[in-house]
């Protein structure tokens, strides 16, 4: 059976939803039994309770009631015995929380279980006996043991029947707890001489239905007479005991007293409670009546107690009255920490007021030793906000930074407000969990690197390191080389970056004498969702190699032809008689050249400056000196290892230009440049010659051949067929216009002695045939002769 279902939401400002639900349903339900539709009845979708895990959750360590997230709904897990639950308590109900995640939440659920009449009342013994006087005056009360009904409300112990009531009636007392006091009161004198002993019935019967009902035996045996009974001075005693209280702690003593004398005047007390724990925890010394404690006395267990206490003499009387003890509480719980719900990582991109966890604090404590605060360690970012009674929630105070703190020990600690201040505290780990908000940072805002030419290609020049503060796949970083130019040639053919480590190598070789340096953008991209990347300038620059030998300007070097210069025979020493410049292409001390003179014709004439290339006379010219002076001068640069490269200077010592003519015509060219130029004059004679040879052959053979066909044709005796051109066709076939017919002729050698001869009609050529003409052709339009050219067919046009 489904109860009604209340339900009351609350929206807090921390954006943590809550709010509470309530079903009654009974006892004793069977398992998977329909408690109500949660997420109906709190507005919620199943799917929500599927992705969000819901759960349910209870401080205590048994749970009678299961979440069905498809459907759900709540149903019964195991059974529910609500005598076994609450007892006595009223009313008996279930508490409980629904945890949700992403987005944390979480309800509050209420069950309350209502009774069935499924206990019968009972009593502790089954039979009572009692000793009583035959001088028992009228109205004399005796106690009987209380029965007991684990129901509650209408199903709980409603009346008491006494059979037979010859002697006795029955007389109920209510008390304060709801019990009620058994007394039997005595109506009829007894007299033992007609009945010693009496056998009596006593039932309890509950207002349940079905009815049910429990008995006990009374056995009475009568005495002889007994005139005084037992009255003690208080009808209730009250005491109080503070909890925790050792063994043996006198908590109140009790007194009667009897005005008879001897044995009938002898008390003698007793505990009468029945079904509960008092005479566990509590016993009376039976002489004196000092009630004390023998076990353990517990607060939070119970609040108080009450003892029936109960004064007989030896003579059978009785009196009764009632000890009512108060349990003092004492600060001897700590609050107790409940993890409702957590959350472990969290990422580091969260919102302001994200719930991490769900707390529960429990005190069992009362006033103000059961008030508890709660706080967390400083200098973390998050605080701790309460939410309802006893609920705390941690949530989010400011960014979180997982490059700056990747983890949180956040230690939750608790203080009650007793005297002296009881806490406890739990550690919470939270892990912070990385987003792709850090862009690659290289080492340097820019880099350098150089690099010798004359490289080998695919040699390593150096490598850039980026660094990404983001973990793992989001520090994955990546170097990409950015499209750019140098000098119009796409920079990856001059250079590549290894993706995974930066290295940058050089694809071509390069030439410091076509590029000194160049410049380029390096990418580094991480592996996150989406990519973040920044870059970096990369300048590589070239450095020289002594590669390329000193180039000589002057004087310049024309092979065969002759240059000289002059020095007159009365220049003086350090006379200036030429410059020699050269340059290297080549830079810094690969570029710093000097000059030596090798050879010289007389070396005791000249010198070379060693920087400047100067040619100087060392000493005075005098007419002993040739005129032809030779002097090879070496020009060095300073490399390692260095290179050269030589000159010649040709030196006339004259005064006049006719000497040097008359003395330089008979100088000898250089030999290596005369063998060159013969080589190449005799290959282009012999070249020409073969060329001249290979025509001649040609054409010859051609004449031979034509010939040999047209010799073949002269004698063959073919007919000569009219040919009509269609310009000039007789269309009538009569007419007094003359007639064109064209005629192709094959020539021989021979063909000069034919007998046609050639006529002009008007202005055009024209072949005039006559039949009887023996003579030769003759030509009518020009003395030159057609027959010069035998190598094509001529057309003839007759004319009739």
């Amino acid at each position: 059976m489904k109860g009604q279902a209340l339900l009351f939401i609350s929206l807090l400002s921390l954006g943590l939803v809550s709010g509470q639900v309530s079903y009654t349903i009974p006892e004793e339900m069977a398992k998977g039994s329909l408690v109500g539709n949660i997420a109906q009845d709190l507005g919620l979708e199943t799917k929500r309770l599927t992705y969000g895990k819901a759960r349910i959750y209870t401080a205590d360590s048994d749970e009678y009631i299961e979440l069905n997230r498809e459907r759900g709904v709540l149903l019964v897990k195991e059974r529910i015995d609500r005598e076994a639950l609450c007892r006595q308590t009223t009313p008996c109900a279930l508490h409980f929380q629904i945890i949700l995640e992403n987005p944390m939440e979480f309800y509050s659920v209420t069950v309350q279980i209502t009774d069935i009449n499924d206990n019968a009342p009972t009593f502790e013994k089954s039979e009572m006996k009692f000793k009583i006087s035959e001088s028992a005056i009228t109205g004399a009360k005796f106690v009987l043991d209380r029965a007991e009904d684990l129901d509650v409300g209408i199903n709980d112990l409603q009346r008491y029947e006494l059979k037979p009531t010859d002697n006795f009636a029955l007389k109920l007392h209510n008390n304060a707890d709801g019990n009620k006091n058994v007394e039997m009161v005595l109506q009829k004198p007894l007299d033992r001489e007609k009945q010693e002993q009496i056998s009596l019935v006593l039932t309890a019967v509950d207002g349940g239905e079905p009815q049910m009902s429990g008995t006990m035996l009374i056995v009475i045996t009568v005495l002889d007479a007994n005139d005084n009974a037992p009255v003690f001075t208080q009808p209730t005693y009250k005491a109080t005991v503070t909890e925790n209280s050792p063994k043996g702690t006198v908590v109140a003593t009790v007194t009667a007293s009897d005005a008879d004398q001897g044995s009938n005047g002898k008390i003698t007390y007793s505990i009468t409670n029945t079904f509960d724990d008092v005479r566990k925890v509590f016993m009376i010394n039976n002489e004196n009546g000092e009630v004390s404690l023998i076990g353990d006395i517990d607060f939070e267990t119970s609040r108080n107690f009450q003892i029936n206490l109960l004064a007989s003499d030896d003579g059978g009387l009785t009196d009764s009255c009632k000890l009512i003890v108060d349990v003092q509480d004492v600060n001897d719980n700590k609050p107790k920490i409940n993890i409702m719900s957590k959350s472990t990582v969290i990422s580091e991109d969260a919102k302001l007021n994200t719930v991490v966890t769900m707390i529960n604090i429990e005190d069992k404590d009362t006033g103000e030793n059961g008030k508890v605060q709660c706080f967390i360690s400083e200098n973390v970012p998050f605080i701790l906000k309460s939410s309802t009674n006893n609920f705390y929630s941690l949530v989010t105070d400011s960014d979180l930074d997982r490059e700056r703190a990747s983890e949180y020990n956040i230690t939750v600690t608790c203080s009650d407000e007793g005297v002296p201040s009881l806490s406890s505290s739990v550690t919470l780990t939270l892990q912070i969990s990385d987003v792709n908000d850090n862009a690659p940072v290289f080492e340097r805002s820019s880099y350098e690197a150089y690099i010798v030419e004359n490289n080998t290609p695919g040699l390593s020049i150096f490598t850039v390191k980026a660094r990404d503060a983001d973990w793992n796949q989001n520090a994955r970083v990546s170097y990409i080389l950015e499209d750019s130019s140098v000098n119009g040639v796409p920079v990856s053919s001059y250079v590549s970056v290894s993706a995974d480590s930066g290295v940058i190598h050089a694809v071509r070789s390069f030439d410091y004498e076509q590029i000194k340096d160049f410049h380029f953008r390096v990418k580094a991209q991480d592996g996150g969702s989406p990519p973040l990347s920044s870059n970096v300038t990369v300048k590589i620059m070239i450095q020289d190699q002594n590669d390329n030998p000193p180039q000589v300007l002057y004087p310049v070097q024309t092979g065969g032809s002759l240059v000289a210069e002059m020095v007159p025979r009365s220049a003086d020493v350090g006379y200036l008689v030429t410059k020699v410049v050269a340059v290297d292409v080549d830079s810094g001390q690969n570029a710093w050249l000097s000059y030596k003179l090798q050879k010289a014709t007389d070396r005791a004439l000249f010198e070379v400056g060693l920087q400047n290339g100067e040619i100087r006379t060392i000493r005075q010219v005098t007419d002993k000196d040739a005129v032809k002076q030779r002097l090879t001068v070496i020009v060095e640069d300073n490399g390692q290892p260095s290179r050269s490269a030589t000159v010649i200077v040709n030196v006339a010592v004259a005064d006049s230009f006719p000497e040097v003519l008359s003395e330089f015509t008979d100088f000898p060219h250089d030999k290596e440049y005369n063998d060159n130029l013969t080589f190449y004059l005799v290959l282009a004679l012999a070249v020409v010659s073969f060329l001249f040879i290979t025509c001649l052959v040609v054409i010859i053979s051609v004449k031979i051949y034509r010939w040999r066909q047209s010799r073949i044709l002269y004698h063959s005796n073919l007919p000569v067929i009219p040919y009509y051109p269609p310009r000039y066709s007789d269309t009538l076939g009569t007419g007094t216009l003359p007639h064109v017919y064209n005629y192709e002729v094959c020539r021989t050698t021979d063909s000069r002695k034919s007998d046609c001869k050639f006529g002009r009609a008007g202005s055009q050529n024209v072949l005039i045939m006559d039949p009887s003409s023996t003579g030769t052709m003759q030509r009518i339009q020009s003395e030159k002769s057609i027959l010069d050219e035998p190598d094509s067919p001529l057309e003839v046009s007759l004319m009739e």
